[in-house]
């Protein structure tokens, strides 16, 4: 029974008190009374009237039943507090098994099927939807969307959602719920003056508390006499709205989670993505299977009617072109996805293209290969084109390959494809179950949004456009007002490059072009942007022409072309892939847009058709759709396909002016942002499918002073520079959700600029610099550059130094320091030293600084050695299951759990818990973790043969959203669900053994498999075949590792040898063999393993001899790690940190060594008996180590005595040793390899040269 003395909480208690002490006291349902009625009887009574209308629930409504309860009590009310509260009690009871509504009869499937479409309609983004089923059901209550409603004082929907979950009378939570908002309303009318609305809410809402406390109600009713309500004694301190309902809203939401009638409401079930799809796709397989004669690629158009092979006397199914339930286009990653991503069928492409259906004005009459689109629940093939890209027989001169053909003995056809959801097709039989995941699946706060002031650079001339790398996330590229091009690292605070406008071929460029120069010879940068590896970068600019450079990393990009793209300016630039291929697309002045050929500079297409300088352009795809949306200076909108039919598209922007588009980062949400002639500016969200404004977002001043730039970050946030400052808005709702002045160093209408995860956003200031904003991932990630910045700004600093002493040619300082120097024809003859934060300035400025780096030229740097417990924080999992050798061990993407895999086959799983000492639920040492079993006990057993276990080479690969583990320990191959442990499918049976697995980055369907007999498989889950059948190694495969920007996958293998494959046609590109140290012997089969680099173009080799960094386009090695001494332990295994600027490297005496992955020099050295008990034996010692995903300075050590140990710096320390200065060791910039070609006398004398110069000794 619930206790009605529950002492509840007083809304706005304290300095923010907002009611007298008597509003303190919780409301009472009646004023007590004396009963001279005996206590016995009474309780007989009312146990008599309870059976009553228990056993009356199905004949009786509610409402009688209630009026019925209440006569029978009402003589006892207030005077029994207990029989109040069986009152509230039994009324409660008696309601929930009444059936208030239909669906509180529903039986617990019907329940959950109202679950699975409210996560339909939120996929959907069918907000208003989604609501109203929430209140209609009464099943899950929406905690964000009540406290959105109630900070924006939507008070009628306030109350309406509420009204689906509770009545004012209900009990008496609920009655002070409903009394603090509503007295919230009555005291925001009286503080607008509105003496009208608050007698009117006074009546119509407040005066049914009166009969609980009248005396009450009068002291409200006389605020009405005042002039301001503040002159009330308790009402002094009310502060201003926007406080006053924050301060509400934590009392409402301690009375709801107190609430009996909101019990188990609070919680949306754990769900995986689109459940319902998934579960009509199972049933479509289900349905295929039981057809008399199942074709293979069966063409389902409808749902209404159950699938057949064969139609019945010649029936037809709908078209899925009318099918209103299919929709016009499927949603792509991050919204709903398509049906056959669930399923096996591959389907039959559509006869007629239906891109943007509803946008389409007059679509053509013949289709467009490129641009087809398929019924939902099947993806399209592939296009005949693209199947004569990539024959499926052998080329010739490439015996590396070995491509399979239809009766290949390596094509294992089953009753029943395998397969991953989302990530990896399920099999039809299988229920997909994930990790908890919220009902709104991007739940990001403000504080989520980066508005700390981190870094300031000084640009020189005003930002026009700013971008930053898509994979390196603190480059930054600038164009500006003067046609200047900067390249920045934010994180160093360094400027890489600073380039000039200047035409490269001036005689090669058009007439009009030429006379514009020479008329006027000022360029701006319209526009610049990275390509979407990042391995080029384009750049618009105001007369005619276009510059895009290759990028080869640190301060080196190349001009690769230069096109005469339009007549006059050239206003926006973006990058494309249609047909696969790399294009650039352009707008101009001459109201045209431009597709070129990104390697060779061809025009590919050109499209006509604006009235009116085009603007902007917003390439985009759905599926595999590729269109083009422009906007002109008329405010038209236009949309292309890749076809030179002309515009399918043909709508008004709001402002009619300059206008811009941009998808969110998941494509699902398209947006504009235009200003008006008038200085009015527009943010709006597009339905695409209708072609009209979604959502307009208010916030903007009536007349903006210049045009509006806006960018979006994390699928959840639009930001806007506007007024001087940088405005916020939730995508989901219109109105600001906050500003940020950056120190009031803005102009009237900033450049804005997030990078790619959101933690950073660049903004222009109003004295030609830049500001660079953090969220606190940001502000972490710019942190690890802080010991970099240190280095450089020595170096800096010594080159200076010199320059004085004795001055040097500005090209002399910048050799002699290593640093770029940037020249420029306005640049003056003298010196120039190029400060941290890229301004430039003469010798002689710098002077008074030299005191103060001759000083810190004293102060010696130390090894940081870890040799006690009480130097580190470490923490031994336990476990209860006393396993063998831990032989694979890897974080879970998320980082809150650690994965194991022991030499017999076992699995262990340790889940770090979220409570108070452990807020964020991430793996840490301070916490414990459980070791985690399903409630059925099942132990994820790998599939093993009758050889010995300790010879087996285990491995596996776990998916992208940590839901499956596919995993191997010499047996058949296994896929685990990891939330059950179930084995969802067995596969590839030896011999050969699989001995090493690897995800494909961008489509998990498809595994790149090494193999025992040294080949490589590339193996297709979804339809249960091997696609190619790599051969270049000569031993076991022992490492693979994708890089989805280059296209390539390499692998290592027992022989030593690195071999990089092109990801498009699996062909080998190149080879190379590891460079053994002299001296050092390798065991006849050693491992080697290969990890990719943060910025995805160098990977990390580790080999028992060595660790070296290569370059995956040449192949080259950059850097190259030996041990000093020949006798000294091999590597056992070596791993980078999760931000690339660490290296964790583990030795078979238990050591670990923390190496700078810039320079390869060791800064940290953790000794066995930082760790181990004292009375360890000498034979244990790690044999993998695992770089935690989201904290740089955490990793974990597999044992070979079945043991894991998690390590962290103290928390004074926050990180691992303090990199050396440069120099105390060699210059960062040499290359630790010795020449190509070298005697053996000569690479001795290198690998000595190498260790002294480092001024470290590893093994003494």
């Amino acid at each position: 029974m619930i206790n009605e003395e529950v002492n509840l909480p007083n809304a706005h208690r304290g300095s923010s008190h907002l009611w007298s002490k008597r509003c303190s006291v919780p409301i009472r349902l009646h004023k007590s009374r004396e009963i001279s009625t005996n206590t016995r009887v009474l309780r007989e009574l009312r146990r008599k009237a309870m059976a009553f209308l228990l056993f009356q629930s199905g004949f009786m409504s509610w409402r009688r039943r209630r009026f019925i309860l209440h006569r029978v009590f009402s003589f006892s009310l207030g005077s029994n507090r207990s029989s109040s509260s069986s009152i509230s009690f039994s009324l409660a009871v008696l309601r929930a098994g009444s059936g208030v509504s239909g669906f509180d009869k529903m039986s617990s499937l019907s329940r959950e099927l109202v679950f699975l479409i409210l996560q339909f309609l939120d996929e959907e983004k069918f907000k208003d939807t989604v609501h109203k089923l929430e209140q209609e059901s009464g099943f899950f209550f929406n905690m964000k969307y009540f406290e959105d409603e109630v900070h924006n004082g939507n008070w009628d929907e306030v109350e309406r959602y509420l009204s689906g979950f509770t009545k004012v009378d209900d009990n008496r939570y609920s009655m002070k719920i409903f009394f603090e908002i509503r007295k919230q309303k009555y005291l925001e009318a009286l503080d607008k003056h509105d003496r009208s609305k608050a007698v009117d809410i006074l009546v119509k809402d407040l005066k049914v508390f009166a009969s609980f406390n009248e005396e009450l109600f009068k002291e409200i009713t006389q605020l009405l006499t005042l002039e301001n309500f503040r002159e009330n004694e308790q009402l002094s301190k009310y502060g201003d709205t926007k406080s006053a309902r924050t301060i509400m809203l934590v009392e409402l939401k301690k009375l709801i989670e107190a609430n009996p009638l909101f019990r188990d409401k609070l919680q949306f079930p754990n769900l995986k993505n689109s459940r319902l799809r998934t579960l009509i796709n199972q049933s479509l397989n289900w349905q295929h299977q039981l057809c008399k004669n199942p074709r293979p690629n069966p063409d389902i158009k409808t749902l209404f009617v159950d699938h057949s092979c064969g139609q019945p006397n010649g029936a037809r199914a709908p078209s899925p072109a009318n099918n209103p339930l299919l929709g016009t286009m499927p949603k792509t990653a991050g919204g709903f996805p398509l049906l056959g991503a669930h399923g096996p069928f591959q389907p039959t492409p559509a006869s007629v293209p239906m891109p943007l259906a509803g946008w389409m004005s007059n679509p053509p009459a013949v289709s467009h290969p490129a641009a087809s689109i398929s019924p939902m629940g099947f993806t399209t093939t592939a296009n005949p084109a693209a199947i004569l890209k990539h024959p499926r027989t052998p080329p010739s001169g490439n015996p590396a390959v070995d491509y399979t053909s239809g009766d290949s003995d390596h094509i294992a056809k089953r009753t029943r494809p395998i397969g991953i959801s989302d990530e990896v097709n399920l099999p039809v039989n299988v229920l997909p179950i994930s990790y908890a995941q919220s009902h709104s699946q991007n739940m990001y706060s403000p504080d989520d949004l980066p508005k700390t002031v981190a870094r300031t650079l000084n640009q020189g001339s005003t930002p026009m456009s700013m971008d930053f790398h898509p994979v390196q996330q603190t480059i930054l590229l600038v164009g500006t007002n003067v046609g200047d091009i900067g390249l920045w690292d934010v994180g160093t605070r360094e400027r890489l490059i600073l380039k000039n406008f200047k035409v490269w071929e001036l005689g090669t460029c058009s007439m009009p072009l030429q006379t514009a120069l020479v008329k006027d010879p000022d360029v701006s940068v319209n526009r610049i942007i990275w390509s979407p590896d990042g391995n080029l970068f384009g750049v618009a600019y105001s007369k005619h022409i276009v510059q895009v450079y290759s990028y080869h990393g640190g301060n080196d990009i190349r001009q690769h072309l230069e096109i005469d793209a339009h007549v006059g300016g050239v206003n926006d630039i973006a990058f494309s892939t249609p047909n696969k291929q790399l294009c650039i697309v352009t707008c101009g002045d001459d109201k045209m847009i431009k597709v070129w050929d990104a390697t060779t500079g061809a025009k590919q297409f050109t499209f006509e058709g604006h009235d009116a300088p085009v603007y902007s352009v917003c390439p985009h795809h759905k599926e595999n759709i590729q269109f083009i949306f422009s906007t002109a200076l008329d405010g038209k909108i236009k949309a292309w396909l890749y076809d030179n039919l002309g515009s399918r598209v043909d709508y008004d922007a709001p402002g009619h002016w300059c206008t811009t588009m941009a998808y969110s980062a998941d494509g699902s949400r398209l947006f504009s942002c235009g200003t008006s002639k008038e200085g009015e500016s527009h943010i709006v969200e597009w339905n695409e499918s209708e072609g009209a404004v979604k959502r307009t977002y208010q916030g903007f001043r009536k007349r903006s002073l210049g045009v509006v730039q806006f960018d979006t970050t994390r699928n959840r946030f639009l930001a806007a520079g506007d007024e001087f400052l940088i405005k916020f808005w939730d995508m989901d709702n219109t109105n600001v959700l906050t500003t940020v002045d950056v120190e009031g160093c803005l102009p009237a209408s900033p450049r804005i600029r997030f990078n790619k995860e959101g933690t950073l956003l660049a903004v222009s200031t109003h004295d030609n610099g830049i500001k660079i904003m953090a969220n606190a991932d940001g502000l972490r990630l710019l942190r690890t550059f802080e010991n970099r910045s240190f280095d450089v700004a020595r170096s800096v600093s010594e080159t200076v130094t010199k320059s004085i002493v004795n001055p040097l040619s500005t090209s002399a300082a910048c050799n002699a320091a290593t640093v770029s120097a940037v020249t420029t024809d306005r640049a003056s003859s003298a010196g120039v030293a190029v400060g941290m934060n890229g301004d430039s300035r003469n010798m002689v400025d710098v002077k008074p600084r030299l005191t103060e780096e001759l000083m810190d030229k004293t102060k010696i740097w130390k090894l940081t050695e870890i040799s006690e417990p009480s130097n580190c924080r470490s923490l031994r999992l336990m476990d209860n299951l006393r396993p063998s050798k831990i032989r694979r061990l890897i974080y879970t993407n998320s980082g809150i759990a650690l994965l194991a895999l022991a030499s017999n086959a076992i699995h262990l799983l340790w889940k770090w818990p979220r409570n108070e000492k452990n807020s964020s639920g991430k793996a840490t040492t301070n916490v414990p973790p459980q070791l985690w079993q399903p409630p059925s006990g099942m132990l994820m057993t790998n599939d093993v043969t009758d050889a010995n276990q300790e010879e087996a080479v285990p491995c596996f690969a776990l998916s992208k959203n940590d839901s499956y583990v596919m995993s191997a320990s010499g047996g058949k191959i296994s896929l685990f669900n990891m939330m059950t442990f179930k084995t969802m499918t067995t596969f590839m049976p030896p011999p050969p053994a699989a001995t090493f697995l690897a995800f494909h980055p961008q489509d998990n369907n498809i595994i790149a498999i090494g193999m025992e007999d040294s080949t490589i498989q590339i193996y297709n889950v979804r339809v249960d075949e091997v696609k190619s059948k790599l051969r270049g190694h000569s031993k076991r495969i022992t490492g693979l590792a994708f890089s989805h920007p280059l296209n390539v996958l390499v692998s290592s293998g027992a022989d030593a040898q690195l071999c990089v494959w092109g990801t498009d046609g699996w062909e080998k590109l190149r080879n190379k063999f590891l460079q053994i140290p002299p001296g050092r012997t390798p065991t006849a089969v050693s491992d080697t393993r290969v990890q990719f680099h943060q910025d995805q173009i160098h990977f990390l080799v580790v080999h028992e001899t060595q660790i070296a960094l290569y370059e995956a386009n040449k192949l080259d090695c950059i850097r190259q790690w030996v041990p000093r001494e020949s006798s000294s332990p091999p590597i056992s295994h070596a791993t980078f940190s999760c931000d690339s600027q660490l290296i964790y490297v583990s030795f078979l005496d238990a050591t670990v060594c923390v190496f700078n992955a810039a320079n390869f020099r060791l800064q940290c050295r953790i000794n066995p008996t930082a760790y181990l008990p004292a009375n360890v034996s000498s034979n244990v010692y790690p044999l993998v180590v695992a770089a935690h995903p989201l904290e740089p300075n955490q990793f974990a050590l597999g044992l070979t005595d079945g043991g894991v140990h998690v390590l962290e710096p103290l928390e004074s320390d926050s990180k691992w040793g303090v990199a050396p200065p440069a120099e105390n060791g060699s210059a960062s910039s040499m290359t630790s390899v010795p020449p190509t070609g070298a005697s053996a006398s000569e690479q001795r004398m290198f690998s000595a040269d190498w260790t002294a110069a480092s001024g470290i000794s590893l093994f003494t």
